[in-house]
């Protein structure tokens, strides 16, 4: 491994025939251990150029170490999560971009991760956004000072990610980190999916607030070109969303599946919609404080904005004039 990358750091570049060699060092035992996750990290990170190999068996060797050798398979523990940020970071940021796709890969194939990796992996576009800084900002493809589709898309994947933590609703960190992106692009031509992803995800933490137990991320905030696949239970839930815009999450909520049928539970979700409908105090000050940090309404948040005034059936006060605003 140190010849590799000994010739690595000469050539500036990892070549199909280097991957191919490195696979056959870490591959015999079909184990991967934490030497060679070191001799791995330190080859990406001294070349300047990657073959798609490299990066394909990059991902896979340490999507095996970190989520699929460890006892519970599928869980990332907080220590190896701590240990994989402290890896891969250098002043805030990812060093290279296979290590972003590698903490987005890992986030999407485990069954559970500690919330400080998905919102390490959130501010990884925050900060290409806002300051221009990190491996996204570097990648000619993403714009610094506007969310473009392929950022957008980014951002949609790790929230996605973590809905297989079980947890539906998005969380306070969460809706922090998109309103600070928010903040930064008002005013610029930003692709409609922002629009879309911002206004749905803020959406699910506020009526999620209060206790509703949501349907899963996946679904809640799902774009019109990905049905078609899945249950009958799902595209029918995203399709009847979907079809309304923003004013149809509430309505589709509103919806049993197939599996939901039985009396008690029914009235039990009536009553939890119901709560959640409304938004509280804290939840409108804090909204409202977001709102006016900047002194302007976005598209995104005016978006926001009319969905609460159609479906939250108790307005509080603080939001009032900034309904009305939008």
């Amino acid at each position: 491994m140190s010849d590799i990358l000994a010739r690595v750091r000469q050539s500036g570049r990892v070549s199909a025939e280097d991957t191919q060699a490195v696979r056959r060092i870490v591959y015999p035992d079909m184990y991967v251990d934490k030497d060679e996750v070191e001799a791995l990290f330190a080859i990406d990170e001294t070349a300047h150029r990657r073959d798609p190999q490299w990066v394909s068996f990059f991902l896979e060797a340490l999507s095996d170490f970190l989520v699929r050798q460890k006892k519970p398979i599928g869980y990332i523990s907080e220590a190896n999560a701590r240990w994989l940020m402290k890896h891969i970071d250098r002043d805030g940021e990812v060093k290279t971009e296979t290590e972003l796709m590698l903490l987005v890969k890992i986030l999407e194939e485990a069954d559970h991760a500690p919330e400080p990796l998905f919102l390490f992996a959130m501010d990884q576009i925050r900060m290409a956004v806002l300051e221009g800084r990190g491996p996204l900002a570097r990648d000619s493809r993403l714009e610094p000072g506007r969310v473009n589709a392929a950022e957008a898309a980014l951002l949609r994947r790790v929230i996605y990610a973590y809905g297989s933590d079980g947890g539906a609703a998005i969380t306070r960190a969460e809706a922090e980190i998109l309103f600070d992106i928010n903040d930064a692009v008002a005013d610029a031509d930003n692709d409609p999916d922002w629009t879309d992803l911002f206004a749905k995800a803020l959406a699910n933490f506020l009526m999620a607030a209060s206790g509703y137990s949501a349907p899963s991320r996946e679904v809640a905030l799902a774009r019109d070109e990905w049905l078609g696949s899945g249950s009958t239970d799902v595209a029918g839930f995203v399709g009847r969303m979907a079809s309304s815009g923003f004013s149809g999450i509430l309505n589709a909520y509103r919806q049993p599946s197939a599996r939901q049928v039985m009396e008690k539970h029914n009235d039990r979700m009536a009553a939890d919609i119901a709560a959640s409908e409304t938004v509280t105090r804290m939840e409108a000050e804090w909204l409202a404080a977001r709102l006016r940090r900047d002194g302007e309404l976005s598209e995104s948040e005016k978006a926001l904005l009319r969905f609460i005034k159609e479906n939250s059936p108790d307005i509080h006060p603080a939001l009032k004039p900034l309904i009305d605003a939008a």
